[in-house]
Parts: structure tokens; sequence; C-alpha cells
């Protein structure tokens, strides 16, 4: 080639680069900066703007609040109605909510103290005809006449089980459309009266959280509302916008609140106001008690505001250092946290604990908790999981629970895993030692047979299969996926997942889509059976060595291995031999049909044959029945550890529900 032409066709692979480059730029989302500059970027399509005043009455545990809610209609489609949650009226007698935690739970009662409501006083709209330009909305007129009060136009709906009783979400039917491009403002005069906490929300003492609290609209999702009445088993699903909250209580409570306080004024009637400002959320949540005990910090630019009870002050550097951990390695593995700030709560009440919200958790623990015992790292770690899967990718959780609760949970696996050694990560307690992925896969063998991954919360047996559904067998699936495509490339997959769907509400298909798409596999008969099957795992294994008759003088032996697949779900497997002169031999099998036998002819005889000797495949129900020996060892070690580490972890969880 000469000099001339390969200049050319330098120069023309230099411009071809440069368009590559510029188209891949332009498909990329945006990069989320450092906490300083994140205040200044926009992240998601703000459908909704919050605009709410309350103020808490803590002797009668309620508050009255006014909310100006503007909704941008980018849905293609003229709206006429408008579906809200008023979750609070779950906790009322006849709420499906109330009725759900009978069936499930016989010896549940209703009790006045568990009383919450959401009553809207009165509700006004007006209309803001816009115009489309790079998809923002400028508004350019204002409808001279605002509607009519609309309360006559509320009418409460139960489009999941028609429960004329309960009242969780309400309706509005509005006389105009509102046109594709245009905005409409509603302005709601609301009273919220809180429960003793259950389900999250609540008072216990001066202790309040205020979870749930205000008229929130559905989400218009595969062009229809997505709205959903309050179960008890169920969590939430919202658009992203922008908040402005201010809370007026009293001046002795110190608060934490999703946001970034913005001002903070004392009031001539003993009362103080603060104001909170967040963008590209999807929920507002707070908690106040005068008892808290602040402790600030900072990692990698985001303040921390970490609210502990007296009782629980000597653990606060347990709190504070897990999850500034938790932030170090979450940023490492799939990317920035988008927010300035995260409020981590030490709750007055269990039943308070253990609960994500955006730019706001909640811990778990109780008085003299052992170091030894890992529950408060492990639920602070789970709980800043969800700021990635819950508060940023924020799927639907009604529909898909596992999909925000799974990869949090294996999230947690991995932190817990990380900062505490594989070996012992949760406990290491009166000579036990358990680990996190071993807690969770006790917590689903035996359970996760009655419905499939994939189904809705409201669609499964009970709330047990909920919880194992949308927490442990959806762990134990990424761990054997884990095993099958090694740590680096699921967690290469998990961070393709969050860059390209964060502030989306993606769903189990974009993100299986996705783990295939960034290993060049297809994963289709492994997802078929363990998201959106039933079938259950189980392999076991049986080996045995006869000598042969032979005229030498040397001995022969003949060793057989049978493997046998006792469940439905196929799966391949290694099988590891070993025979009593050192040898090993690693076989593997498609696990098609019901059993394999692996023959061999030796001079040495069988001592020992395993299933998954890496232990990677964590779906597998029964570990006991993997492996196989020559000659039984007497002292049954494997199994007396395991037995005493449920022994152990029962204890353990008598803990975690007595805190």
């Amino acid at each position: 080639m000469s000099r001339n032409r390969r200049w050319i066709v330098l120069v023309a692979g230099l411009l071809a680069l440069c368009l590559a480059l510029t188209v891949s730029s332009q498909q990329r989302p945006p990069e989320i900066a450092s906490p300083a500059a994140k205040h200044t970027q926009v992240f998601s399509d703000r459908v909704v703007e919050y605009r709410i005043e309350a103020r808490y009455d803590a002797g009668n545990k309620s508050l009255e609040g006014t909310e100006t809610l503007t909704y941008h209609n980018k849905t293609g489609h003229p709206l006429d109605r408008f579906p809200f949650h008023l979750y609070l009226n779950a906790f009322e007698p006849d709420s499906t909510w109330m009725q759900e935690e009978r069936r499930d739970d016989p010896s549940w009662h209703w009790d006045p103290d568990m009383y919450g409501s959401i009553a809207i006083s009165s509700i006004k709209a007006e209309i803001v005809g816009d115009l489309t330009s790079n998809k923002h909305f400028i508004a350019m007129e204002i409808e001279a006449k605002t509607m009519d009060d609309l309360k006559s136009k509320m009418r409460f709906i139960s489009p999941d089980d028609g429960n004329p009783r309960d009242k969780t979400l309400m309706e509005v039917t509005i006389p105009r459309p509102v046109a594709s491009g245009e905005s409409i403002t509603f302005k709601i005069a609301f009273k919220s009266s809180f429960p003793r906490v259950v389900a999250r929300t609540g008072y216990k003492g001066d202790f309040i959280m205020g979870a749930q609290w205000f008229p929130k609209v559905g989400v218009w999702w595969k062009d229809q509302w997505n709205a959903h009445q309050f179960h008890e088993a169920t969590e939430f699903f919202s658009d992203f916008g922008s908040y402005d909250v201010k809370l007026t209580l009293p001046d002795n409570f110190v608060v934490g609140a999703t946001g970034i306080e913005t001002s903070h004024l004392k009031n001539a009637d003993g009362t103080q106001t603060i104001s909170y400002h967040a963008d590209d959320i999807i929920d507002f949540a707070w908690a106040a008690d005068p008892k808290f005990v602040l402790t600030e910090d900072e990692f990698s630019g985001t303040n921390i505001r970490l609210l502990m009870l007296p009782d629980h002050v000597a653990q606060t550097a347990r709190h504070m250092d897990t999850l500034k951990r938790s932030m170090q390695l979450m940023e490492e593995w799939f990317g920035p946290y988008p927010y300035e700030q995260i409020t981590v709560i030490d709750p007055a009440a269990g039943d308070a604990g253990g609960m994500e919200y955006p730019m706001l958790i909640t811990s778990g623990t109780n008085w003299g908790m052992p170091k030894a015992v890992r529950v408060p790292e492990a639920v602070v770690a789970h709980e800043f999981a969800h700021q990635y899967w819950y508060a940023v990718v924020a799927n639907n959780e009604f529909e898909e629970p596992w999909l925000d609760e799974g990869l949090t949970s294996y999230s947690e696996i991995k932190l817990m895993e990380r900062m505490f050694g594989e070996k012992g990560t949760f406990s290491e307690w009166l000579g036990a030692q358990m680990s996190a992925r071993g807690d969770y896969w006790r917590s689903y063998i035996g359970r996760g047979e009655r419905d499939p991954i994939s189904r809705s919360a409201i669609t499964m047996l009970n709330r047990d299969s909920v919880g194992v559904n949308a927490y442990f067998k959806p762990a134990v699936t990424l761990l054997t996926l884990e095993g099958m495509i090694g740590e680096e490339r699921l967690l290469r997959g998990l961070r393709t997942f969050y860059e390209q769907y964060r502030f989306k509400h993606p769903t189990g298909r974009d993100f299986i889509a996705t783990i295939e798409q960034s290993t060049g596999s297809d994963f289709k008969w492994f997802f078929d059976q363990a998201i959106d099957g039933t079938e259950s795992m189980d392999y076991a294994i049986a080996g045995k060595s006869f000598e042969i008759e032979q005229p030498k003088n040397e001995p022969l032996y003949k060793t057989e291995v049978t493997v046998e697949r006792k469940g439905d779900f196929v799966f391949p497997v290694t099988v590891e031999i070993a025979f009593d002169n050192g040898e090993k031999i690693r076989e593997t099998w498609d696990g098609k049909d019901r059993w394999k036998r692996f023959t061999y002819e030796r001079s040495s005889k069988f001592v020992s044959a395993e299933i998954d000797p890496g232990h990677n495949v964590w779906l597998d129900q029964s570990r006991f029945n993997n492996s196989d020996l020559a000659k039984p060892d007497k002292r049954a070690t494997r199994k007396l550890t395991a037995y005493w580490i449920l022994a152990v972890q029962s204890l353990q969880q008598v803990i975690g529900w007595l805190s």
C-alpha cells in the first residue's frame, strides 16, 4: 500500500472513530457527576412536582397539610382521570391490608391505636398549556378559570380485589382532558392520622415515622395508569420528580428527612419549620424524635446524617462505618451515588426499621447487640443498597418485587462478604460462623416452589411466599448465576443495568436482556426455570468401589459414581471423584436425564465424590446429599455444624424480632 493511500485510510479511520464516539456519547445516559455538582444536573424526566406544607400535632399523632402537585403529561395521551394513593387508609378495620393480615395470621386483630387515615378536605386543579422543546416543558398560559373543587369527582376504587371498604386508592375525574404536552396542577388540602407503628409508618411514644403520609399520584406506565391498592406484602411505585416540603413540628424534635434542608425557622409558638428540597426522587419520608442524637459525617462529598436513640449511641460507629464502606463498594461496583445526602434513622419501633426511602433509610438494632452478631451491619448494608435498585433504578415493586429486593439482597451479601469475610459475614458467635449467603440459602430451602419469582406480589400464595420469592430465592439465583459466569462478569452486568436504566422504571425482561447482552450468553434456559418457573433443584450422589478378580497379583478396583437429579430443575453440574492415591477426576453432566453413572477401573480405591465442589450452585435445595465418602465420618462434622448454625440463627431471629 502506498504512503498516500495509507494516509487516506488513516484519516478515514480517525473520522469514523470520531463519528462513532459522537454517536456513542449521544446515546449514553447522563453521567453522574461529583456530589458538589449533583444539584445542577437533571437525571430523570421529572414527571411530578410536589410542594407540600404540613404541620404535625405531636399530641394527636396527626398532621394537616396542603399539597400542590404539578403533573406534566408526557404520556402521549389526553388524560381526564388521575388515581391517587392514600396509603394510610390501609389501617382501618376492613381495609384490604387488614383483611390480608388476618388471612395470613389468624392471631392478628385490629386495635384502635392502629387506626390511620388520609382524609382529603378539598381538591382543585388548573391546567397549564405547554410546548415541548427538546423534551422540556415551557409554561405558555394558564387557563383563566381554576377548576371548581373536584371533591365531588372523587371516588374510591379497588381494581385489585373489588373490596368496597378499601380506601387506599382514589380516582378523580376532571372536566376536560389534559392534552399531551400540557400540565395540570392539583391543590389538595388533607389531614393524615398516623397509627401506632405498623408497616413501617406511625408513632411509638414521641417517635414518629412519616412514611406514605401524603396523597401520591399513580404512574402512567405501558400506556395506562398503574396504581394498585395497598396490600400487606406489597410496596410502592412512583414517578420521578422534584419535592419541596415544609414541616412544622415541636421545636424539641430532632428531624431526619429525604432531601436537603434549605431553611430552619424557630417559631414563636414553640414549633419549628424545616424546609427540604430534592430532585429526581420517587418519594419523600421523614422521621422525628426528641431523643435522637445526631452525628454527621461525609463520604466522597456526600453528607451523612445519622440519628441514633440514646440507648444505641454506643453503636454509632458500627452504623457509620458500615454505611461508609457500603457507599464505597457500591460506587466501585455500580457507579456514583447520585444524591448529595443520605440520612440513617435508628427507629424507636422495630416495625419501622429496615426500610428504604430516597436519600433516607431506617436501620435495625437493639440495646446490647453483640458485635459478633452483625444484624445492624446487615440492615444498613441492605438498605443502602436499596438506594441504587429502589431509589434510582426504581422498578415497579408491586408487580416485580424481586427486581429490587433480589438485587438488593445479592448486593447485601457481597457487601457483607467484602467487609467481614466470606466465612463469618453475618455472625461469629458461640463458636459458630454464619455467612450471609448461607443465611439466605437456609431461608430459601423448601419454600421456593409455590410461586415463580416473576409473579406480582398480590398473585402469590401469601406473605411468606412473597418474602421467599422477593428476597431469598432471587438472591440464591444470582449467587448461582455468579457461580456460572464469575463474580466480575456478573457485577459488570449489574453495573450495565444500573447505568442503562437509572431513573427509568425497567422491568425484569430488561434486566435479563441486559445480563445476556453484557455477558454475550443466552441464559433463557436458566431464567425460564429460576425466575419464571417453580422447578426445584436437588442433586444427589453415591459412589462405591469393589475389587475385580484378575489373574495378576495387582489389585484392580471398579468404581461407580451415580449422580441423580431428584428435582425438576435441569442444571449442568460438576462432579469431583477422589481416589486413595491422591488422584482427583472432575466430570460434567448436563443434568437432562434423571441420573448419570460414571465408571472407572483403577488400581486405587474410591475415597469420595462431590457434586459442585466449588460450592457455586446455591439453588440446590439440599447440600447434605451432595457428597459421599467411602468411609463415613462418624463425627458428622458438617451436619452438626449446620444444625448448630441453625440453632444460632433461630436465636438471632428472636433477637431481631425483639429489636
